[in-house]
């Protein structure tokens, strides 16, 4: 933690800044989001279906605008896209607390996803901008403390909660009220390295599609979100399986989010001095593949009885292999990002990046939710099927095919891409053609 902060203040203001904010969104959004399903049910005794529908809306409406989002903040800049999401959380939260139909709760539900596509890639395009060459240790100080704010927030959600839930609405909405006061008073306008685009929106998405380095990168990460994921999935799952509670789930996120806090700066500092981006990424995904490589060998071991409860001795074997895996997959998410976000910015060649990184959300997004499905139906065949450790050696697969994947492309050289990007109809008409590269500025 020592290393982190002192690699904070070798950043200037606006790092500072962006710093400060992820935390302060990380904080307001946690200490309220995990609550609210619990409210629309109890409370507002809501059934499922409905409380699935208003908690849906916010994942569609984000992952929806992700792009647009993105698009928008390279053409009007990034200050006002951050702003403009703050504004709508805060909107979006203070309804939460103060409305208890179902239509007001669907929008509110809205703006907020909407406000997470509004800041999210102009966050990290403005962030990229800033740290110039030190683009990866940015965005490992990044990880800390957005694993930070998912720490200190369920705690204070879980505080104001004794008193009521519409205090945790009231608090949320003002923490985001506050961030905006200070984004808009100190936060210094800012666009990205290259020139303004000359061309429409749907021009630009034509170009990031036909970029096939970048394409053909999302394509191989989409794998490394659906086995990421597994935190909120089939590691609570296996929590609840083996211990009949829900205790050890708090734990899973407490070590998780301790190790990015502690250990993130320091482990990227290393591994940026000893190997590749390509290597890095490669050997991360292969460590989140075979972080599941636990629970498929603990797979036959019997779940806890209901009848009577575990002894702590027992409690804590039965969770073993859970804890174990919640490790590996948090240093192999520690190893992968800041080389993950950073290679986005480069196969982009620092052009409308916040355009790519709402591309690279919105597909990561469409592969969540597909690889949610399947590792759900892969759960239950392999409980149907007598054979349990089907979805841990599915996933485990999954890491080895996209470190595979992550390599070939490394062989080829997208890493270092020289690779044109098509030219659009609209680039070619307005000005002489000419090949645009990961390092053109």
């Amino acid at each position: 933690m020592r290393a982190a902060l002192s690699q904070v203040g070798s950043f200037n203001r606006p790092i500072q800044l962006l710093l400060i904010n992820q935390l302060t969104i990380n904080v307001g959004f946690y200490m309220l989001m995990p609550y609210l399903a619990g409210y629309l049910s109890n409370n507002l005794a809501m059934a499922t279906w409905m409380v699935g529908l208003i908690l849906g809306m916010r994942n569609l409406s984000q992952q929806g605008m992700f792009l647009i989002g993105g698009s928008l903040a390279d053409r009007i800049g990034y200050k006002p896209m951050i702003l403009a999401g703050l504004g709508l959380r805060v909107a979006g939260f203070a309804m939460l607390g103060f409305t208890q139909s179902v239509p007001t709760l669907l929008v509110a539900s809205a703006l907020t996803g909407l406000a997470g596509a509004l800041f999210n890639p102009a966050v990290r395009a403005y962030l990229a901008a800033e740290a110039g060459e030190r683009k990866v240790e940015a965005f490992a100080l990044f990880n800390v403390f957005y694993q930070a704010g998912i720490l200190v927030g369920p705690l204070i959600g879980l505080a104001l909660l004794g008193v009521a839930f519409r205090w945790v609405c009231v608090v949320a909405a003002a923490l985001f009220l506050v961030l905006l006061v200070l984004q808009a008073r100190a936060l210094p306008s800012r666009r990205g390295t290259g020139d303004k685009p000359q061309q429409s929106m749907l021009a630009d998405w034509r170009q990031v599609v036909r970029h096939r380095p970048f394409l053909l990168f999302s394509l191989a990460m989409i794998g490394s979100y659906v086995l990421n994921f597994q935190v909120y999935l089939g590691l609570p799952i296996e929590v609840r399986r083996v211990t009949g509670g829900e205790a050890g789930v708090a734990a899973l996120f407490a070590i998780s989010g301790i190790l990015t806090v502690v250990g993130q700066v320091r482990l990227t500092n290393k591994i940026k001095a000893r190997w590749t981006p390509a290597h890095a990424i490669t050997r991360g995904l292969l460590l989140m593949g075979a972080s599941f490589v636990p629970l498929a060998l603990a797979a036959g071991l019997p779940s806890a009885s209901t009848s009577r409860p575990l002894g702590w001795f027992d409690y804590l074997l039965a969770l073993a292999p859970v804890l174990i895996s919640t490790v590996l997959l948090t240093f192999a998410t520690m190893i992968v990002y800041p080389f993950e976000m950073a290679t986005i910015v480069n196969l982009a060649g620092e052009r409308t990046v916040a355009t790519y990184y709402g591309f690279y959300n919105t597909l990561s997004g469409i592969g969540i939710a597909a690889g949610n499905l399947l590792t759900g139906l892969a759960l239950d065949a392999g409980r149907s099927s007598g054979f349990p450790a089907l979805p841990w050696i599915a996933l485990t697969a999954t890491g080895i095919v996209c470190a595979t994947a992550i390599t070939a492309l490394g062989k080829r050289g997208n890493f270092n891409s020289q690779a044109t990007i098509a030219p659009t109809e609209a680039t070619s008409a307005a000005a002489p053609t000419r090949p645009v590269t990961a390092n053109s500025r």
